[in-house]
């Protein structure tokens, strides 16, 4: 593809908007928490510098890297990008680190390092994270190595992720630190088992999203017929933590928060009605059994219907069946999404600002971020026409333009919680969902308490 096509990417100024190293470097550790499995993964020599000699006589200096990858063949493009970048930094060794999968322990075990002096010098974080690695003082403001950078320019890139990026974690205010670059944005779409589809005889929702007819009504009936074929066939799929689970209340008009994200809104009519919806939905048992992680059943063809990112596409596309995405059904609020976002940031104890930064540039460069586009993984943070064009061709899928639908189709933008505790919000929000969820919790108890006991978490 004419990677020297993407300048980068898309589609609206609100969008404000996830990679394996050598199995003999990496200890994996996995926790249960929520109902969920978390994963994450260090390299053995994570908690010291490696420095060796260059036939010049000159140092080299390993530069530590992570991301967190969906899936081992994302994991296998950051690695190959790590590789090719290595060549272009003089007297500096990339070392690139694959960490946990799409659950908050990834976070978690690198605040645990970073407290530790164990983390690596340049990693990967969500966009709603932001905010408390920036408050904690743990990633480094990079501001004055960014003015000193005659190439870099802010405009390069969506004004949504920047805004939260120049944020000043004591004023709430944009305009001032950097504190990181962004790596992507994403969307959600349903990824579909066109097979078992066709074999239950239910509509396409491709045809249904087409005609305007893809709506929650439309979305349960083909996950009935599909459920029918066979017990242990399901006939949708979702990840436990916040992104799906929130999707429910904003298709429905609602949300996690007040406008100015400074009170929970979790007790709204509109985000009940999105809670009430997705309970409803698992209780008829059409649904993959909530908790448990749906991606490799999809993968190997026993559900019809799987909610997952951009991220998730490079894995998808080793699947023996054929397969497509569809954006996602229309609720009462209308059409949704999330517009998700993360962003390179630079380890406020690294020893090597520079080269840090110098990687974070790399990284996020029209170059870097094609090649990562086109392997599937996600939709580059840049700014550019050409970029959204080339996007669709990066197939399969071949429907692309459902990720672009829901980018521009009223999203909601992830937004980091500099007003409050985000992690402990999210927490206590996903357990009580969850637990309404998989029936453990009535909606009455759920609605009568959830924002009086999360509102003790805005500052």
């Amino acid at each position: 593809m004419a990677r020297r096509l993407m300048v980068l990417l898309f589609v609206f100024a609100l969008v404000a908007a996830a990679c394996s190293s050598d199995d003999s470097d990496t200890t994996t550790t996995t926790t249960a928490a929520g109902g969920d499995t978390e994963e994450t993964t260090t390299t053995a020599a994570a908690s010291e510098e490696t420095t060796t000699t260059a036939a010049s006589g000159e140092e080299v200096t390993d530069l530590r890297w992570r991301t967190r990858p969906d899936n081992d063949q994302e994991a296998a493009v950051y690695q190959s990008v790590s590789d090719e970048l290595n060549a272009t930094f003089a007297n500096v060794n990339l070392v690139y680190e694959a960490g946990g999968t799409e659950t908050e322990g990834y976070q978690q075990a690198l605040l645990t390092q970073l407290s530790a002096g164990e983390a690596p010098d340049v990693f990967w974080i969500p966009g709603a994270d932001i905010a408390e690695f920036a408050s904690k003082g743990v990633i480094l403001d990079v501001r004055s190595l960014a003015d000193a950078d005659a190439g870099f320019a802010e405009e390069d890139f969506y004004p949504g992720p920047m805004a939260e990026l120049t944020t000043d974690p004591a004023t709430a205010q944009a305009g001032g630190p950097l504190w990181g670059l962004p790596r992507d944005v994403s969307a959600f779409a349903l990824y579909l088992n066109l097979d078992l589809i066709a074999e239950a005889g239910a509509d396409d929702p491709r045809e249904l999203a087409a005609a305007g007819n893809w709506t929650w009504d439309a979305f349960n009936q083909v996950v009935a017929d599909v459920a029918a074929l066979a017990p242990e066939i399901s006939g949708y799929g979702q990840s436990s933590w916040w992104g799906p689970v929130g999707w429910w209340m904003n298709s429905a008009g609602g949300g996690f928060f007040n406008a100015d994200r400074t009170a929970c809104a979790l007790d709204t009519e509109e985000s009940l009605a999105g809670v009430a919806a997705f309970r409803d939905l698992y209780a008829t048992g059409n649904a993959f059994t909530y908790g448990e992680d749906p991606e490799p059943v999809f993968k190997a063809g026993q559900i019809g219907m799987f909610q997952n990112g951009r991220w998730a596409t490079p894995g998808i596309r080793e699947v023996d069946f054929n397969f497509d995405v569809v954006k996602l059904p229309d609720g009462p609020g209308g059409p949704s999404n999330w517009a998700f976002w993360g962003a390179y940031v630079v380890n406020a104890n690294t020893e090597n600002p520079q080269a840090s930064w110098d990687l974070v540039r790399a990284l996020t460069s029209a170059n870097v971020q094609a090649q990562v586009a086109e392997l599937g993984a996600n939709i580059p943070s840049r700014v550019s026409q050409d970029a959204l064009d080339a996007f669709l061709t990066f197939t399969p899928p071949e429907n692309n333009q459902a990720f672009l639908d829901g980018l521009s189709e009223n999203p909601t933008t992830e937004a980091p919680l500099w007003n409050g505790d985000w992690p402990s919000y999210r927490d206590e929000m996903n357990t009580r969902v969850n637990a309404v969820v998989t029936g453990d919790l009535s909606l009455e108890e759920y609605a009568a308490n959830i924002c009086t006991d999360l509102n003790q978490f805005f500052d």
